[in-house]
């Protein structure tokens, strides 16, 4: 089982910004502890982050054929981005969306998410725990399709 897992515009600053909303680890972390897990679940994982909305696109164009699920949090292309839900549409791969916290607690903007008709499933609010989940789930679908 090939993942990748996709973080958009300021989730490199996890652990400093806003720590109310996205907690105290760093996305280094973070990532560590989805090797250690996807590592237990025999999953290959990879990693990737970017502050540039077409970079976003070409690495998820770069998935088609060569990834089995994409996790994503889209960041606050998560509300804007044609070009980011036109790209996942057009790689047919399952994808979770991801969002450490609850956007439905915030500005009203953040309520809508561009791909939320798009995904398999979608995870708010709980943090760092949100990704872990996400890949709970993929192994619980992997153990469905055999």
């Amino acid at each position: 089982m090939r993942v990748i897992v996709i973080n958009g515009p300021n989730l490199n600053m996890l652990g400093v910004r806003e720590k109310n909303f996205y907690g105290e680890k760093s996305l280094d972390a973070i990532n560590e502890e989805l090797l250690d897990l996807a590592k237990s679940f025999s999953m290959e994982i990879e990693f990737y982050q970017s502050n540039h909305e077409g970079e976003i696109v070409d690495k998820i164009q770069n998935c088609y054929g060569k990834k089995d699920y994409i996790l994503i949090n889209p960041g606050a292309y998560t509300h804007t981005s044609v070009a980011i839900r036109d790209a996942l549409l057009s790689v047919d791969i399952p994808i979770v969306e991801i969002h450490l916290s609850n956007p439905y607690k915030r500005e009203s903007f953040r309520y809508k998410s561009l791909i939320e008709d798009i995904v398999v499933g979608k995870i708010v609010g709980f943090g760092s725990t949100g990704y872990k989940m996400g890949l709970f789930y993929l192994n619980e679908l992997r153990g469905a399709k055999r």
